[in-house]
């Protein structure tokens, strides 16, 4: 199955070893049957299995994993407090989030927490194993489901919409405090689509067609090549581009690109 969105980040992991992954689920049977399912291919090598948001958070820091596949609603620390946490004392490490909830405040709260990936458990094996694969490389991977709901709220939001409101019980049920819990994407969201129809500083003609070309799925090596700059050169657009429209990450200006462009 092709994903909806795809997005390039910087590529992680070693090149001739295999991919080190720590699978993260307080359900021992799907803990185990992922482990199962993905150590048997070659190039993955399963180093450990965390029972909750904080084993997960713990874990990580001990083996230093390439890629952490986590559940979100879990006991003790969820899945989003565990994801922001890993991203952000580990930046080498990838986040796929795998779960049975597509529910909008968290799907926008995984990946403002950072995950490079969001796939429902219905997903296939294959895709499974492939979004895996692609954010070892440097790429973000949305489910397409996930992808159309990403992509309406920006794009609803470019029009001039409020931002929906997130659940008043969204920060305790994931075992955080109300104080504690991270702006959710939705305000981050608004205040970027505000800010795409009247910056500042607005967006070059060059610096519109990179951005474009980020929601395509290029990569810098590729945009480069594709409007004959330098790759650094094309960093440093990026850059500029992330601080004029706010994002944090590449998949934010993915979908940013798409909140830009004139409802069909």
């Amino acid at each position: 199955m092709t994903p909806a969105l795809t997005t390039s980040v910087p590529a992680t992991g070693t090149p001739g070893r295999p991919l080190r992954l720590l699978i993260v689920d307080d359900q021992p049977l799907i803990r185990r049957a992922l482990a199962l399912t993905l150590g048997v291919e070659p190039d993955v090598e399963v180093v450990g299995q965390a029972v909750d948001g904080q084993d997960a958070i713990d874990q990580a820091l001990a083996l230093q994993p390439d890629v952490v596949v986590m559940d979100l609603q879990m006991p003790r620390v969820s899945g989003v407090v565990a994801t922001r946490e890993i991203t952000a004392r580990l930046p080498g490490v990838r986040v796929v989030v795998l779960t049975t909830f597509d529910h909008d405040d968290l799907v926008f709260e995984a990946i403002r927490a950072g995950a490079q990936a969001y796939l429902l458990k219905d997903a296939a094996e294959d895709e499974v194993l492939e979004t895996i694969r692609a954010v070892q490389r440097g790429e973000s991977r949305l489910s397409p489901l996930i992808a159309c709901k990403v992509m309406e709220e920006f794009r609803r939001l470019g029009a001039g919409g409020p931002p929906q409101a997130a659940a008043p019980a969204a920060a305790e049920a994931q075992g955080v405090g109300a104080a504690a819990a991270a702006p959710p994407l939705q305000e981050s969201a608004h205040t970027a689509a505000q800010g795409s129809a009247s910056l500042d500083e607005p967006l070059t003609e060059k610096e519109a067609r990179i951005l474009q070309l980020i929601s395509d799925g290029l990569s810098n090596k590729k945009i480069a090549a594709t409007v004959f700059l330098a790759e650094g050169t094309v960093k440093n657009y990026v850059s500029r581009i992330m601080e004029k429209l706010h994002a944090r990450n590449r998949t934010e200006l993915a979908v940013m690109a798409t909140a830009r462009q004139p409802l069909k």
